[in-house]
Formats: C-alpha cells, structure tokens, sequence
C-alpha cells in the first residue's frame, strides 16, 4: 500500500489525539523502533534529545506525569512533503507546583514508512501562569 499525504494527515490527527488522551501506548505505537524525539529545552541547540523508542517512552511520560491535565488544544495539521507535516497546537496544563502553563507550539514530524521517525517540538518561551487566588 502507498503511503499518502491523506494517511500522514491522519497520523498527524492520530498523534495529536493520543497525546491528549494520555495514551502512551497508542502514543508509542506512531514510532518506529529507531525514533528519534527532540524537545522543546535543554542544553543542546536541538533541545533535549531522546533516542530509541525506550527513551522516548520515558521522555512522553515524564511530560504526562508532570502535567496530569496537560491538553494540546486547536490542532492544526498540515502535510509539507511526502513524509513531513507540521501539527500546530496550544499547550495548556498544570504543573506540579500549582502554576500553569499555556503556550503556542508546533511538532515537525518526519514519516518514513508509516511511523515516525523524527519528532521535533518547538513551543513558545512563557513564565509560568500562577494559579488563581482561592
């Protein structure tokens, strides 16, 4: 079977659904073996880097753990070249200490054979929200 942009657009909705579900394991199962997911921070000028699925799993949960109501808002997907698209989102979430997050970000996605490949997430540079005064 031919792989189509049609079929990447709906493994970009796919990814996007997954992570709002908290499903890691639908998640993990866009990714091939070799993946390779590069965050939004770090030290390196490509953001924290992960690789292999096992690193990657551990990385995805960390986020999840960290933000246990975290939601990637307005998806906006978009196909660039065969195997490339973009999906664009709001990330809003709380984190541990009570402050919020909600942010404008995107993941460069890389496709080769029906999964991913490369996941390289930018999102915007926000101080964190302070939760509302009870």
């Amino acid at each position: 079977m031919a792989w189509s942009d049609d079929d990447l657009m709906e493994l970009l909705r796919m990814h996007t659904n997954a992570w709002n579900a908290h499903d890691i394991d639908a998640l993990m199962a866009l990714f091939a073996e070799d993946c390779v997911f590069e965050a939004s921070g770090g030290s390196d000028v490509t953001g924290e880097r992960y690789v292999g699925k096992e690193e990657v799993r551990a990385a995805f949960s960390a986020v999840f753990d960290s933000m246990p109501d975290a939601r990637w808002r307005d998806g906006r997907h978009n196909v660039v070249s065969p195997g490339y698209g973009v999906s664009e989102w709001t990330l809003a979430g709380t984190w541990s200490d009570g402050s919020r997050i909600e942010v404008n970000g995107c993941d460069f996605l890389t496709v080769v054979d029906g999964a991913i490949t490369l996941k390289n997430s930018f999102r915007k540079n926000r101080p964190p929200l302070q939760p509302p005064a009870t």
